[in-house]
């Protein structure tokens, strides 16, 4: 990954008092043409100004607000170990992790095809909660998209079964198969900054062709009894007459000829929760769909 024929970037990156203070500065060093602003970049295990957890919309809120401070092109927050990135665009606003790994994919096919591969060959691993986007993207770039439950154990056997040369999923964590199909949020962050530098665009205009959909973001209650909600949810889409997936929970499509949406709801491996994810082709269906599908969820839920 080489940022050195593209244009000077300024970069603010929030290391989380994590690994990443200690990695960025020998990654993105003074040979190459990106102004890195740091934050939060002393090695720190009890975390003082945040948790290390760049999925939690509270972790990011000092680096939104220094992006703009700072007229940055865009901003990077780590996790604790770094093997998740997060991005932020020059608007502050935060870009979606199927985003980022549809921008990813299309340039690891591009460069597996550029190396002789035909992108017939190629594939790509995507999570079932990922947006729809991901696998057009890899569809109309000629290669395979492989889906897989949530998981980074599933989307690592998928990944060694198929040879993937990728694998991203909605967590922010990011697979490669040059890095032994393991996750690192720096190498993600470098194709995201290779791709601006490359660009004359902003950042969100250049990741606008991977951001089409309109998502609920995962949303957790906790209920009763998991198989009885999601029985109950298999019933409301049965009236319904949708077609519906038993695939690490339950996964249901608009009707043919219908405005595009798509829900998954499944259960927590670990506690008594179901988790909604929505997506559709503008805000008035996603909310409609997510607030009918919360409302046959909650008719049993305890918590939220």
């Amino acid at each position: 990954m080489d940022l050195r024929g593209g244009r000077p970037l300024r970069v603010v990156v929030d290391a989380g008092n994590g690994m990443a203070g200690h990695t960025v500065p020998h990654v993105l060093g003074e040979d190459l043409p990106v102004e890195v602003i740091p934050l939060y970049f002393e090695l720190d295990g009890t975390f003082p100004n945040h948790e290390a957890n760049p999925l939690d919309p509270a972790n990011v809120v000092d680096l939104q607000k220094a992006v703009l401070e700072h007229s940055a092109d865009a901003g990077l927050a780590f996790d604790g170990d770094a093997d998740r990135c997060f991005v932020i665009d020059e608007r502050g606003e935060v870009v979606s992790a199927s985003t980022i790994t549809a921008l990813v994919a299309d340039r690891e096919i591009a460069r597996a095809v550029a190396a002789g591969t035909p992108a017939s060959e190629v594939a790509v691993v995507h999570n079932l909660i990922s947006s729809r986007s991901v696998p057009e993207t890899i569809l109309a770039a000629g290669a395979r998209p492989v889906r897989t439950r949530v998981g980074h154990s599933y989307i690592k056997a998928e990944m060694a079964q198929h040879n993937a040369i990728f694998g991203g999923e909605h967590s922010g964590h990011y697979y490669f198969r040059d890095f032994w199909f393991a996750d690192t949020g720096m190498l993600a962050g470098m194709h995201v900054l290779a791709a601006l530098a490359a660009s004359s665009e902003p950042l969100s205009a250049l990741l606008a062709q991977y951001d089409k959909y309109e998502a609920s973001g995962e949303i957790n209650s906790g209920v009763a009894d998991v198989s009885e909600t999601l029985a109950r949810v298999t019933d409301w889409a049965a009236e319904a007459g949708l077609e519906v997936e038993n695939s690490d929970g339950l996964i249901v499509d608009s009707a043919p000829g219908a405005t595009v949406w798509w829900a998954s709801a499944r259960p927590s491996n670990t506690e008594p929760f179901v988790r909604l994810n929505v997506e559709a082709a503008d805000t008035a269906t996603m909310e409609q769909v997510r607030d009918e599908i919360l409302q046959v969820i909650r008719m049993g839920t305890v918590s939220s």
